[in-house]
């Protein structure tokens, strides 16, 4: 294979055989389950990267099964998203996520900077009440529980919420294991379909553990339950912010520099 055949086939590894396809990627009938729950403010502010600014001492606790997805197959993941906002721009940063299907796993982590590792989540429905559990490995370490359907919930909330922007903090690392890439990006839900969003009371324990610390952002109290099934597509994301770049006049965070897709830079590309 020469030069020219690596450059134009080259998006993921393995080179032949990549891990997961080209996108877009689009899901249909993913369900989420969310436990909305007011938590330590000192625990939160210890997690979420500047230049994201905190809003409340809030994280909602995510079950999602996806049955139908581009490339990805059948697969199940559940994690912590923290609402932030980025210069006025309220949305949500994905602090920790963990599921059962390698393809998404590798995908999330290249493309985007999603905050994947493998476990074993699961969301079904058990008589009345719909239960979400992740493990890890051998351990339980969150059990969610909600009623089943019990109201419907304000279906133009959720797709304001669904239409909000998304950020993750993207980390590649160079051969010698410093970081090459380290950037803030931010990404949309496209082509939303909500089919149906319910309300009902919910619950949410999460246990210790040393490699899967959800815990380390304890409940104090769980403030609502939403169950919804949507269509959707998962966009491009475009870099906001990149940490590596060059410091800049007397802004408050001079280690790094505001970004669009358009001007983005890394600081390991003016030595190579």
């Amino acid at each position: 294979m020469n030069i020219s055949d690596v450059k134009a086939t080259a998006f993921a590894m393995p080179l032949t055989s990549p891990a997961f396809p080209r996108g877009p990627y689009r899901f249909i009938n993913r369900e989420f389950l969310i436990i909305t729950y007011r938590t330590d403010p000192d625990a939160l502010h210890a997690v979420v990267p500047e230049p994201l600014e905190i809003l409340e001492p809030i994280v909602k606790y995510e079950f999602i099964r996806m049955p139908d997805s581009t490339g990805f197959g059948d697969y199940t993941e559940s994690g912590q998203i923290i609402p932030v906002s980025f210069r006025g721009d309220k949305g949500s940063y994905m602090h920790a996520m963990y599921l059962n299907d390698h393809p998404p796993i590798a995908g999330g982590r290249e493309l985007w900077g999603f905050p994947k590792k493998l476990a074993s989540p699961q969301l079904d429905v058990e008589i009345d009440t719909l239960v979400g559990t992740l493990d890890y490995g051998k351990v339980r370490i969150a059990t969610a529980t909600m009623g089943f359907k019990h109201r419907e919930a304000d279906h133009a909330a959720v797709q304001v919420a669904l239409a909000a922007p998304n950020f993750l903090l993207k980390i590649i690392p160079h051969v010698d294991g410093s970081a090459r890439i380290c950037e803030l990006v931010r990404y949309y839900t496209t082509q939303v379909t909500l089919k149906g969003a319910w309300t009902a009371p919910g619950s949410l324990e999460l246990h210790p553990h040393a490699l899967a610390p959800v815990a380390d952002l304890p409940v104090l109290k769980v403030e609502s339950a939403l169950h919804f099934i949507a269509d959707l597509t998962l966009d491009i994301g475009e870099v906001v912010y990149d940490y590596l770049s060059p410091p800049v006049g007397n802004d408050a965070f001079a280690a790094g520099g505001y970004l669009t897709s358009q001007t983005r830079c890394h600081s390991h590309a003016d030595s190579e």
